[in-house]
């Protein structure tokens, strides 16, 4: 499988959703950072499930222990391995799967390319759950970019059809404390529309959008390692329920002339900077010093509550599934913030280390 990120900075994922553990290899990690391991808790417990009527009943502690990497309080240049238990884990409730595909999960494809040998259970290694060590990797990522002067931030940008207000591209805001929303009525509307899925033993998808600020121009590369390719790369690696991506003004740039979609450049303070930001912060695969601002569409959790067709793969004969223990998000999307700021962070940091755009 393929279950690794990076090119200087080189994550490595590993574990099933419901065997003994999941964890992370980090390597390339600049030494001699004294990370947070507070605010990384905190960061992850954002993630964790089982904490809101919104997110799946599965109560997970992920608390991150970490095996090496860290010498008294410090990366120390070795590769950063933490490991989380799945403290619980219900195999029992995937009995069966491994002959009857779930719709919309990856089940099937899965059984034709590992013969029937892949881990089954709750989606085994393309579960969701392998988010938690991502975001353990993610958070350090995020602090030590804090500490260069990058931040960045999400929020949910729509649920359903309700949307939020969207950032400004040019002075993007943190969203406030609790649901990651910009406008609180509709952080309301987001959470009876999240219920009334759940009521119905249905789910709801949405869409995340992330700004990056304080990167200075020039970091990415052309082509294949341009940063929009490695962010989107690293979101897929993030969820495989991300359908989507856009940068900037995105698919609606389309219905745009080139004059509108255009962005001015002038000089503020001694830098080149630009009026608007149709591009996202991005140009031929480089920053441009402007916020980066991009989104991502999530489908609805596959996991629901209704009975749905599928077929026995041993003999072809249609089954009507429905599954055991419905603990499962009615809608992954304000668990997958942090996993979409994770993502990002991953991927800045591996363009910024490859750049030398600071001596770490």
């Amino acid at each position: 499988m393929s279950s690794s990120f990076g090119t200087v900075l080189k994550l490595q994922l590993f574990g099933e959703s419901h065997g003994p553990a999941v964890g992370m290899c980090l390597d390339g990690f600049p030494a001699g950072f004294r990370p947070d391991l507070t605010a990384l808790q905190a960061f992850l417990d954002r993630r964790a499930p089982g904490r809101s009527a919104l997110t799946s009943a599965r109560r997970e502690a992920d608390r991150p222990e970490f095996l090496s990497g860290l010498a008294d309080g410090l990366t120390c240049g070795a590769p950063l391995t933490a490991v989380l238990p799945n403290g619980d884990a219900h195999p029992a409730d995937y009995a069966g799967l491994e002959d009857t595909p779930r719709p919309s999960h990856a089940d099937y494809p899965a059984a034709v390319k590992y013969h029937g040998a892949q881990a089954a259970s709750g989606g085994g290694h393309f579960s969701g759950r392998l988010t938690a060590p991502l975001c353990v990797a993610g958070g350090l990522c995020l602090q030590l970019l804090a500490a260069q002067g990058v931040e960045i931030f999400a929020h949910i940008a729509q649920i359903g059809s309700i949307p939020d207000r969207a950032f400004d591209p040019l002075t993007p805001e943190r969203p406030g404390s609790g649901l990651p929303v910009l406008d609180a009525a509709a952080g309301e509307a987001m959470r009876a529309e999240i219920a009334a899925a759940a009521a119905a033993g249905d789910s709801v998808g949405g869409v995340v959008e992330c700004a990056v600020t304080g990167l200075p121009a020039g970091v990415g590369a052309p082509m294949f390692g341009g940063l929009e390719n490695r962010l989107a790369q690293a979101l897929r690696k993030e969820r495989p329920a991300v359908k989507g991506v856009e940068f900037g003004s995105g698919f609606a740039g389309a219905a745009l002339r080139g004059s509108e979609n255009n962005d001015p450049y002038y000089m503020k303070n001694g830098a080149v900077r630009t009026r608007t930001n149709h591009a996202g912060g991005i140009l031929g695969g480089l920053s441009t010093g402007m916020p980066i601002v991009f989104r991502a569409a999530f489908k609805p959790t596959p996991s629901i509550a209704l009975p749905q067709q599928t077929v026995r793969l041993s003999d072809g004969a249609p089954v009507t599934l429905e599954l055991r223990g419905r603990r499962h998000d009615p809608c992954i999307v304000p668990r997958a913030v942090p996993c979409v700021e994770a993502a990002a962070a991953l991927a800045v940091l591996d363009a910024a280390l490859e750049a030398r755009i600071w001596k770490l």
